[in-house]
């Protein structure tokens, strides 16, 4: 069985490690999601359909980036895989209003649905294997972020 550490040169692994944030020793998904903030930052500014276009490749790129770093580290998404948190932040922050308090909005929603894992989240955790298993509970916990931060905005903004 190999370590993130030792595959982390390898662009698949260096992506799905999420740049190399997936190797911090304490809350690896924590520091996956701050990271993915920092490249929300310019992707903020693309137009709808552009920033759409990135989601969905970086969604179907995640299954298979995220598949090959499990095979690899030998076991179901070891924490060090965080590019789910990355698509994860990026749904959740679809068609977000702009200003900080969203961003942090955003970021302490995403984690609150990716730590707690309610229904479904918990199931495709548990149930859904490989890549696409790897991906959906996070993908799931930001689209619960996407509903709520969406539900505000459009009901007191």
């Amino acid at each position: 069985m190999r370590t993130p550490r030792e595959i982390i040169f390898h662009p698949v692994h260096f992506l799905s490690l999420g740049l190399g944030s997936g190797l911090a020793p304490r809350a690896p998904g924590t520091m996956g999601t701050l990271v993915a903030v920092l490249l929300y930052l310019p992707l903020s500014t693309l137009s709808l359909p552009l920033y759409v276009a990135i989601l969905l490749v970086s969604i179907l790129a995640g299954i298979y980036l995220c598949g090959a770093t499990s095979r690899a580290l030998g076991g179901h998404d070891h924490p060090a895989i965080v590019w789910d948190e990355f698509a994860g932040f990026w749904l959740t922050m679809l068609m977000a209003p702009s200003g900080w308090q969203w961003l942090l909005a955003g970021f302490i929603l995403f984690r609150l649905f990716d730590i707690w894992k309610p229904w479904p989240v918990s199931v495709a955790d548990h149930k859904v294997t490989g890549g696409l298993g790897i991906m959906l509970d996070d993908l799931l916990a930001g689209a619960y972020a996407f509903i709520i931060i969406q539900a505000v905005y459009y009901y007191f903004f």
